[in-house]
């Protein structure tokens, strides 16, 4: 039993699980890795100011200790250059257009489409771009020329600024090899389809995408963006996100660059809504090494409190399956040794007139016991996202009654106040199977006929049964404090406590009760039958 416990908490303490992680792990994946405002020292050091004070935005979010440095850093490149500071940096691409070297007016970083919407603006791109030699630019200027658009005014019609300005600002992107090759790829060939069909089709939502970024981020901080933006997919979900949550903009915007990649920050944001930002903040603040591994797993923070253990969580953040199959195993192998040895308690290790507990069937379950109770996630599924895009479609209702426009979907989830109630009534009936096997071997070790040891097991019938009385008692039980809003409504936890002591009653009887009368039996008979002497 000793042996149990020490397995079992070792396995407790291996920070690892299947469809979680946990803040230890994360805490040493981030241990030596460059924080959020090293990374916008980075940024400052390539001479791009404008993703740098984003990201100094984002390591004030989180308190990090070198954000007052980075912060004197980007005040003096502005001092040294403020006409850059509109645009976020220099561009050799957007200086003969433009003129960067030359003061605009503007002392902040000022989004991009914020230049390019004026005629003026336009006109030098066009003249600008028209002369490149590359086939993906001139395509994106043919896109100009198409007079069908659903959301959009034609670029050549009155009203077509916009239009005209977005264009313009994706192939100058383009011609600057601004954007990643897959999203490069898959923007031209969007653009040959649009140009080949005479309609926008599937290169608006692009435009306006590229429009609500546009819009928020200046011109060096866009092209940072589109360089670890891997397909149009991520571009949208990435605009959406700067829709739906401005607030966090720097976050996840550090996020995106610290890892190389928009799209795992958009899919994981998307997928966990808040709580999923909660966790991408915690794993920012442990260093890049963290929000690596969080990412990468796609998996959300495990955040129960339990103990960690130096090379346990080492080993675990190296070799995870291995560590994830070590501590499951764990479970079963501690709780085994700990029925096994209760067992040699209950039972002398030379008895075997009653049937022996099945230490193996009953580490199993509380093995998995264990499992469910570590794992929060493992049977609950992420609440819809905040971040995701919901569309209303009407349907027929009484609009008169507010409460007919409402719907509540089911839910197949388990939360873990749930988990915890089915292990304790689980617990209380492992109990009593313990107990009832402990009564059988107290009736089997007296000295007394077996017809005698059957009248004792009759009359113990009623303790038998007791797992079925104290299932129904703790289903009234959890009723009775639901119904009153002691305890959260879930019928769930609490029928299964009737299952469980059902369970008991029909293991107790059918597997070790009857087959211990019927022996018995057997063995009255051969008393009261009498001797007969042979002459």
């Amino acid at each position: 039993m000793l042996a149990g416990l020490l397995v079992l908490a070792a396995a407790w303490v291996v920070p690892v699980n299947l469809k979680s992680v946990t803040p230890a792990l994360l805490k040493e994946a981030g241990a030596g890795t460059p924080a959020v405002a090293r990374q916008g020292r980075q940024l400052l050091e390539r001479e791009k100011p404008g993703p740098a004070a984003m990201v100094l935005a984002a390591a004030r979010t989180l308190g990090d200790p070198q954000s007052s440095a980075l912060a004197t850093a980007l005040d003096n490149a502005a001092h040294r250059q403020p006409e850059l500071v509109p645009w976020g940096g220099w561009d050799p691409f957007l200086d003969p257009i433009f003129n960067l070297k030359e003061n605009a007016g503007r002392t902040a970083s000022t989004p991009v489409l914020t230049f390019f919407i004026t005629e003026k603006a336009r006109t030098q791109l066009l003249g600008y771009l028209q002369n490149s030699r590359s086939q993906g630019v001139l395509t994106l200027l043919r896109v100009r020329e198409i007079d069908q658009a659903g959301r959009f005014v034609p670029a050549t019609k009155p009203g077509g600024q916009t239009l005209d300005a977005v264009v313009l600002l994706s192939a100058l992107l383009y011609q600057g090899e601004h954007f990643s090759t897959p999203l490069q790829r898959e923007l031209r060939e969007l653009a040959d389809v649009a140009v080949r069909q005479n309609q926008l089709g599937g290169l608006e939502p692009v435009f306006i995408d590229l429009l609500s970024l546009g819009r928020r981020l200046d011109w060096i901080q866009l092209t940072e963006l589109m360089r670890v933006t891997d397909s149009v997919k991520t571009a949208g979900e990435f605009a959406q996100l700067a829709r739906a949550t401005p607030d966090d903009l720097p976050l996840i915007y550090a996020a995106a660059l610290v890892t190389g990649s928009a799209d795992r920050v958009a899919t994981y944001l998307l997928k966990y809504g808040r709580p999923g930002m909660e966790d991408l903040k915690l794993a920012l603040a442990l260093g890049q090494g963290a929000t690596e591994q969080l990412l990468t797993r796609q998996v959300p923070v495990n955040r129960q409190p339990a103990p960690s253990f130096g090379p346990f969580t080492l080993a675990a953040l190296l070799y995870p399956r291995l560590a994830l199959v070590a501590k499951y195993l764990g479970f079963l192998l501690g709780a085994f040794c700990l029925f096994r040895g209760l067992e040699s308690l209950l039972f002398d290790d030379g008895d075997s007139s009653l049937p022996r507990v099945k230490s193996g069937m009953l580490a199993i379950l509380t093995a998995a016991m264990l499992v469910l109770g570590t794992e929060p996630f493992l049977l609950k599924t992420p609440d819809p996202s905040e971040f995701q895009l919901k569309l209303t479609v009407p349907v027929l209702s009484n609009i008169s009654d507010p409460a007919s426009l409402t719907h509540t979907a089911p839910t197949h989830t388990m939360d873990i106040s749930t988990l915890l109630t089915i292990g304790f009534f689980a617990l209380l009936q492992i109990g009593m199977y313990l107990f009832c096997l402990a009564k059988m071997r107290e009736i089997d070790r007296q000295d007394a006929p077996a017809l005698l040891k059957l009248r004792l097991m009759e009359n113990e019938e009623n303790l038998f049964d007791g797992g079925l009385y104290i299932g129904i008692a703790g289903t009234a039980t959890a009723l009775v404090l639901q119904v009153l809003g002691v305890i959260q409504p879930n019928l769930l936890a609490a029928y299964s406590s009737n299952l469980f002591g059902i369970c008991c009653v029909a293991l107790v009887k059918i597997r070790h009760v009857r087959p211990y009368k019927r022996r018995l039996i057997l063995e009255g008979q051969v008393e009261s039958k009498p001797v007969i002497a042979v002459a």
